[in-house]
């Protein structure tokens, strides 16, 4: 998968859009809060939350040691960086997204959410 195909898989999810907080660095959001970290084209990486604590995130470490690290800063509240079109599979790639997605929609307001 390319950094190309992953926002576009991003931005296909109900209320998506797409944001530069940081100059040269894309993030997906749904509402006022990101659910994924794109980068810029040239780091080939997406970063998620791969579950509510360390603990469960950490699952992605063990399995894909060299695709899979934690995230500066946010990482100890379950975000990992997955480098794409490496060693995890696409389908993966796009459950982590998913799982994201959901995660961070459930915590939204009801006011945000987006309808489906």
């Amino acid at each position: 998968m390319t950094w190309s195909e992953m926002l576009a898989y991003c931005l296909a999810k109900p209320g998506a859009w797409q944001d530069e907080p940081w100059e040269g660095d894309v993030v997906a959001k749904v509402g006022p809060k990101v659910f994924a970290f794109l980068g810029q084209e040239s780091r080939s990486s997406v970063g998620v939350k791969c579950g509510p604590n360390r603990e469960v995130a950490d699952e992605w470490l063990h399995r894909f040691p060299d695709d899979a690290s934690v995230m500066a800063y946010i990482g100890r509240s379950g975000w990992n960086t997955l480098r794409l079109g490496a060693g995890i599979p696409d389908d993966e790639l796009r459950e982590a997204v998913d799982a994201s997605y959901s995660a961070v929609v459930a915590k939204l307001p009801k006011r945000d959410r987006p309808t489906t």
